[in-house]
């Protein structure tokens, strides 16, 4: 142990301020005090449980040292700091009083630091500055950035945990313990201890100073023993407050089992009051139920061998009869086996809190157990770490089955590559969560639609990263969904040979036309093959005439069939443009009919769409139709029907027909595209909903609205081909 008087420190203090200048300043270019500091990650930092083992050891080490004049109680304290932190270094910090401390001395260091005993820092640069000025714990990481003057000293610190030293009340130094690699990194309850073991070391480095103080008295006069009496009272009132401030409860007791002293922290714990105490009331066999004596019995065995007891869980009565649970440590004094001291640690927030966590387990474990979707954890590989009964049942794989199989074992064989990726970004820590219409395979082998919610739990102390999904059997709804869109399907289909029954006269006659053609060129085509009148060159034009008429009558039945034939969407780039003009031109002895213009403003040239042509046909057909129709309600206005289409930014072509009939209500605008409603007579309500739902599954959008001057504005927009999802 090393020890240093007065003169030592000077001596030491004045070498090492040829080192350190004390007009030290910040170099040009250092780095700021808050990018070395830590210290909000040092409360962050999973916390150990205390070690009340070592703490014992080290409370009997400070305290023997208080006994014993030979020692150092610095450097005592800095050994406990190295072995109960488990730190490369550790040391303390003290203001120089013989320049008005301007300067802190290292007067004890153990570890690896050990042969910079006696050095120091300046009190206006440095790290045990900071803390004095900000008067709290601070944790530093390469504190040499900013500090330069630590750069020769080997090796160098990796962290640093200060914590203030109080004498009197007042600050005047540091504790500090430090790491020189990586191994491990300090955390709160490094903080907590150093606390504790400095309040401690701080009462006997009084008392010490008390002691050397008053020697230094009686070497100058007489009345040493009175002097040395009442120096032994103020100690022993130290001591006493020492002992009673502590949050352990500490007990002096003798073989026979009295309790003979006892701080306050141990009789609160017990409910006694110190009248019982000096009474002789209290005896560690009374206070310990019948259950946990044999407990006690193999305690002072391990006394009486090893002089200590490891410390150990039992419980003693309070004086009302209700229990405490307790931890319990023990060591005789030194050079006798009759006598010694024991620290008490109250167990009821622990235990209590244990009850509580207990609790709360069952409650989760009776919601995982009964929650009615599916739940399943997995590890950071992705094994499977437990599913719930929902899940079990889902699948048709036991729990025990599931953590043989990894997630794409059980995922549908078209979803696996998706799955696959989106488990790999998780490994990766590119992905926290996700969201996902999966399938999976059934033990039997049908197919389940699910709702997966995955996402990660990161790491907390011991417990590792984990992923809880929850999953959601949708296989009814989907089924559902696919019922209804087959039902969608064929109510258009219906709704188109609805819309060919209303155009039949429309359409007769355009197949009329090409058709009477066809036949009278036939007619041609034989006259001029006829042997009077044989001429091959008109014969073959009449031939030509002929065919092109049945093609033009063909064309007509290919659209018609297109618009009646019950065929799954097909989706597929087309010009909006070219499905406006067939349509305009499917219609067009329907309008002549009825005296209907029609006035196009048709935007040159547009980005292409991705959709089904029929579906879309459909779309502006009804369209067309309600105008017409409409406007044959009305006598005193033109029949115009203007269709228009242009770009929309961003990403999507508009299409807009306007018509001048019989006008739209505000407040039903919305309402004509519910299933069944209707303001036509004998009309099914369904045209303009089918149109809306076409529409809507293109990720477009379709609406009215009144025209000011009458009639009404119905447009829809549809996503580019560079846009669609």
């Amino acid at each position: 142990m090393i020890q240093s008087s007065g003169s030592e420190v000077v001596g030491i203090v004045a070498e090492f301020q040829n080192d350190f200048p004390v007009e030290a300043s910040i170099p040009d270019g250092g780095v700021t005090l808050d990018s070395i500091l830590c210290t909000e990650e040092l409360r962050r930092r999973p916390r150990r449980p205390p070690d009340y083992e070592k703490e014992n050891r080290a409370l009997a080490a400070l305290a023997s040292a208080l006994v014993d004049s030979q020692s150092d109680i610095l450097q005592i304290l800095a050994e406990t700091i190295l072995e109960v932190t488990q730190c490369d270094s550790s040391g303390l910090s003290l203001l120089t009083k013989e320049d008005s401390g301007k300067r802190f001395y290292w007067p004890a260091i153990a570890g690896m630091w050990s042969p910079h005993v006696g050095g120091g820092t300046p009190r206006n640069f440095g790290p045990c500055g900071d803390v004095l000025d900000r008067n709290q714990t601070l944790l530093f990481h390469h504190f040499e950035r900013r500090y330069p003057y630590f750069l020769p000293l080997i090796p160098a610190a990796d962290e640093c945990l200060l914590v203030p030293f109080y004498v009197g009340g007042k600050a005047v130094g540091t504790i500090w313990a430090i790491m020189h690699s990586d191994r491990r990194k300090f955390d709160a309850e490094d903080e907590r201890f150093m606390n504790t073991l400095g309040q401690f070391a701080s009462l006997a480095y009084q008392a010490l100073a008390s002691i050397e103080d008053l020697k230094s008295q009686i070497t100058a006069r007489k009345g040493a023993e009175a002097a040395v009496r009442e120096l032994a009272n103020r100690l022993e009132v130290k001591i006493r407050r020492l002992i009673d401030s502590n949050i352990m409860g500490i007990f002096i007791w003798n073989l026979d089992g009295k309790i003979m002293e006892a701080n306050e922290a141990f009789l609160r714990i017990v409910g006694y009051d110190r009248e019982d105490l000096t009474s002789g009331r209290l005896r560690r066999r009374e206070l310990t139920p019948a259950e946990w004596r044999s407990a006690d019995h193999r305690g002072l065995a391990e006394l009486q061998a090893t002089g200590t007891a490891q410390p150990y869980e039992k419980e003693y009565f309070r004086k009302n009869g209700s229990r405490v649970p307790v931890l319990v440590g023990a060591a005789t004094f030194e050079g006798s086996l009759d006598e010694g001291v024991a620290f008490v640690l109250d167990l009821t927030d622990r235990k209590n809190a244990d009850e509580a966590a207990r609790a709360n387990e069952m409650r989760w474990r009776t919601m995982f157990e009964r929650f009615p979707v599916g739940i399943v954890l997995r590890d950071a590989e992705q094994r499977c770490m437990g599913a719930n009964p929902a899940f079990q049942q889902m699948v048709g794989y036991s729990e025990q089955e599931l953590i043989h199989l990894s997630p794409l074992d059980i995922t549908h064989e078209d979803d696996r590559p998706a799955s696959a990726r989106k488990l790999a970004e998780f490994g990766a820590g590119v992905r926290q969560s996700a969201e996902e219409e999966k399938r999976l395979r059934h033990k039997d082998g049908t197919v389940i639609w699910t709702m997966v919610n995955a996402f990660r739990v990161p790491e907390a102390g011991p417990i590792p990263a984990f992923y809880p999904a929850i999953v959601v059997d949708i296989t009814k709804r989907k089924q559902a969904e696919e019922a209804l869109r087959v039902s969608e399907l064929e109510l258009a289909r219906i709704s188109r040979l609805t819309t060919m029954g209303e155009l039949a006269a429309s359409i007769a006659h355009e197949l009329r036309q090409p058709l009477s053609a066809a036949v009278t060129n036939g007619t041609t085509c034989q006259h001029w093959l006829s042997e009077d009148t044989l001429d091959l060159a008109r014969a073959r034009g009449a031939a030509q005439r002929m065919i092109a008429a049945a093609q033009r009558a063909s064309e007509v039945m290919d659209r018609i069939r297109a618009l009646t034939n019950k065929m799954p969407p097909q989706r597929g780039v087309l010009a909006i443009n070219d499905l406006l003009r067939e349509t305009i031109a499917l219609m067009e002895t329907e309008l002549r009919a009825r005296r209907i213009v029609v006035a196009t403003e048709l935007a040159e040239p547009l980005p292409a769409i991705i959709g089904d042509w029929v579906q879309l046909q459909q779309v502006v057909l009804n369209l067309i139709m309600n105008g017409v129709e409409a406007m044959s309600l009305v006598a005193d206005r033109p029949r115009l029907l203007r269709i228009r289409s242009r770009r929309e930014a961003p990403g999507s072509v508009l299409v807009a027909v306007e018509d001048a009939g019989t006008g739209l209500d505000p407040a039903i605008a919305e309402k004509i595209f519910d299933p069944f409603f209707t303001t036509k007579a004998g009309g099914m309500g369904m045209g303009l909903s089918i149109c809306r739902s076409i529409i809507d599954g293109h990720g477009g959008r379709l609406w009215a609205s009144p025209m000011p001057s009458g009639g009404a504005l119905v447009q829809f927009t549809l996503p580019t081909e560079d846009n669609v999802p």
